[in-house]
């Protein structure tokens, strides 16, 4: 055989034999996301009712501080300059800059907004709605939602940004008996406006700009919440029909530990004595939805009953000195109510120790869809928002809206 001969087989033995040697690189996987246009119904800014029936409120437009009320049956905008007497009044920014908006003149700096705001005059009170581009609005969701965070969990912040944005898009026009979409409190999403954001969070929801998602070619419910310790929980925690994108499921690291292990909310211990849950139990009888006696002066037992198929709490049986009552599923939070203060979470046990009654829980908010402090630590780790996404929305597809002009 020939020199040259010899020296490629050896040449070709020493490079399949270095190759073998080592893991090949997986190279990174991008899950395609879906392009459509945006349906016509939804090609508008979103309404937010930032403060509902209120007696006042301040408004600085970069140059003038003005006052918002009611006076004469009409909305009265007032400042040193102008002053305006309207049924309703829209107000918009001098210059592509954004406005400030409060109930106090020493909290009004704080809370800047895009967009433009509406005063109207609801049952003699001033209602304020500011109108904003949906991505603009997101800038002031985010953040409050889910924290600032930093470049090692940006990947939390994207997933983030499409819940709220899926969230915002299914619920236009469901405030419209108030002639809003969404308030700017937990009753729908949290909103204060630019003064948490920051270049990461913005820079997350342009970089998910338009995506939402849609199981079945239908809007999900994109409920999240902040601490599942381990399970996430069914919609069955409601009382409503189980969804087949908001399953109960186990959110677990290849440890065996819950993703959301670093909460401090990962496992929790609440105390009360027994005259003070009565006086709880029956200040709280409504808010609960408790069904049975709401009278009574002792507490003898308190059972749960069942429980749903993430483990939180399905049916809680309280036995009275006059009889029973039974509250279900997420509203036993509100039963041990304290001023704004519910339970952490339906999950947990409960004992009786002396005068003590002892509830040894875990996890915070109602276990449903995302799990905030989970999805964190999965984008920690490197999963994608995509990843992320589907593993707490089952069966989803993410979808991006598109204009004409994109």
């Amino acid at each position: 055989m020939k020199l040259q001969s010899l020296l490629i087989l050896l040449f070709v033995f020493i490079v399949s034999t270095w190759a073998s040697s080592f893991t090949p690189i997986a190279l990174p996987h991008f899950e395609e996301v879906l392009q459509k246009p945006i349906p016509a119904d939804l090609d508008r800014p979103i309404r937010v009712g930032l403060f509902v029936q209120v007696p006042k409120l301040f408004l600085f437009n970069g140059t003038d501080t003005i006052t918002v009320q009611v006076q004469k049956g009409k909305i009265l905008l007032k400042s040193d300059k102008h002053e305006v007497l309207e049924d309703m009044v829209e107000f918009y920014p001098q210059d592509s800059s954004s406005m400030s908006l409060s109930t106090s003149k020493k909290d009004l700096h704080r809370f800047r907004y895009h967009g433009y705001f509406v005063f109207l005059l609801q049952n003699n009170l001033v209602t304020a709605i500011n109108v904003v581009e949906v991505e603009s609005y997101l800038y002031g969701v985010v953040p409050y939602e889910i924290g600032t965070l930093d470049s090692s969990r940006f990947d939390a912040l994207k997933a983030q940004a499409v819940a709220a944005r899926t969230y915002a898009y299914s619920h236009f026009n469901s405030r419209d008996a108030l002639q809003f979409d969404v308030y700017a409190d937990t009753r729908d999403q949290v909103y204060q406006g630019l003064a948490s954001s920051t270049p990461l969070t913005e820079a997350a929801i342009n970089q998910t700009k338009g995506e939402v998602m849609f199981f079945e070619g239908e809007f999900i419910q994109a409920y999240y919440h902040s601490t599942c310790s381990g399970h996430t929980e069914s919609i069955e925690a409601w009382g409503q029909k189980p969804k087949g994108f908001l399953k109960a499921k186990p959110d677990l690291d290849q440890n065996g530990k819950a993703w959301c292990q670093e909460s401090s909310y990962n496992q929790w211990t609440k105390q009360f004595k027994t005259q003070e849950l009565v006086a709880l139990f029956k200040q709280n009888f409504t808010a609960a939805k408790a069904k049975g006696v709401s009278r009574f002066s002792k507490i003898n037992s308190i059972k749960i009953k069942n429980k749903l198929p993430g483990g939180r709490i399905d049916k809680l049986s309280v036995s009275t000195d006059k009889g029973t009552f039974e509250v279900q599923g997420d509203r036993v939070r509100w039963l041990f109510k304290m001023g704004a203060s519910i339970l952490p979470s339906a999950s947990f046990s409960i004992q009786k120790q002396g005068s003590t009654w002892v509830l040894n829980g875990k996890g915070f908010g109602h276990g449903i869809g995302m799990c905030q402090m989970g999805a964190r630590a999965r984008a920690k780790a490197g999963q994608s928002y995509t990843h992320i996404l589907k593993h707490y929305y089952d069966g989803i597809t993410i979808e991006k809206f598109t204009q004409e002009n994109e």
